[in-house]
């Protein structure tokens, strides 16, 4: 067993849906160590971005505990701890006027718009240098709002590690990306994992082909329950998602990358 420092643990955890009482998470066990690389897959509906939400700290379970950087979620500041977090999604409200730089800067308040007394000359340099890591350093001048989707997911990776968080979330990066921009992105994560040993990472995603190598565990949700968790030689096989997704999938994975597709009778 791993004995690297735990960044989130998740015991017996249940959400539930108010004012209808719906089950969203049913006892979920769940615990993630620094420098793992999870894949968080399932249908539509089974939680997993509710699941991404604890783990963000912008949530509450309905019973259970949720333990992120060694603080217990509702015994803590939230805004404290989602400070130390990182967060990226095709979703956020971003500035699109804003230049690439200025749009990482903001990832040093958690603010939408640019908080400019708030940013030393350390901090823009930072942006500077996150932005080369992501191979984006051309971009530092240009408005957000005119960059492709590629150039976007990966202007909002480094605008989350601005913090230098342990932990960093993803919910759906790769969505609406054409090929080459999706492995752009793909390519800026392995890197990441090769670069940060100690940061540990958490992709919800709905295809496995959108899956680094660098990936070496899973969960797979289905209605809120845990259908599978380990590592991805365990987790990621035809029976056990076929059964994650009730319908039958073949799984194939070739030069480390995997591929999935509905196994049809021959």
């Amino acid at each position: 067993m791993s004995t690297s420092r735990i960044v989130a643990d998740v015991a017996d955890v249940s959400v539930l849906r108010h004012p209808t009482g719906q089950v969203v998470l049913d006892r979920v066990d769940w615990r993630v160590r620094a420098g793992e690389h999870w894949a968080l897959l399932g249908p539509n509906g089974a939680g997993k971005t509710t699941l991404l939400r604890l783990l963000g700290a912008q949530g509450h379970p309905s019973s259970g505990t949720v333990d992120v950087l060694g603080h217990r979620v509702g015994r803590v500041d939230l805004r404290e701890l989602r400070s130390r977090i990182g967060f990226v999604s095709p979703m956020q409200e971003v500035p699109h006027r804003a230049t690439a730089h200025t749009v990482v800067l903001t990832g040093a308040t958690g603010t939408v718009q640019p908080l400019w007394r708030e940013y030393d000359a350390a901090a823009r340099e930072r942006a500077h240098e996150l932005l080369a890591e992501l191979n984006c350093k051309d971009l530092a001048d240009r408005p957000y709002g005119v960059c492709s989707g590629g150039q976007r997911a990966r202007i909002l990776i480094a605008r989350a590690l601005m913090c230098d968080p342990a932990l960093l979330l993803l919910d759906e990066p790769y969505n609406a990306l054409d090929l080459p921009s999706r492995e752009d992105v793909i390519d800026a994560m392995q890197e990441l994992a090769w670069a940060r040993p100690e940061l540990a990472t958490v992709t919800v995603t709905h295809y496995l082909e959108e899956l680094p190598n660098s990936t070496g565990h899973s969960l797979l949700l289905r209605e809120g329950r845990v259908q599978a968790c380990g590592t991805v030689d365990e987790v990621l096989t035809s029976g056990r998602l076929t059964a994650c997704f009730g319908r039958p999938v073949e799984v194939e994975r070739r030069g480390g990358r995997w591929a999935a597709r509905s196994a049809r009778p021959s």
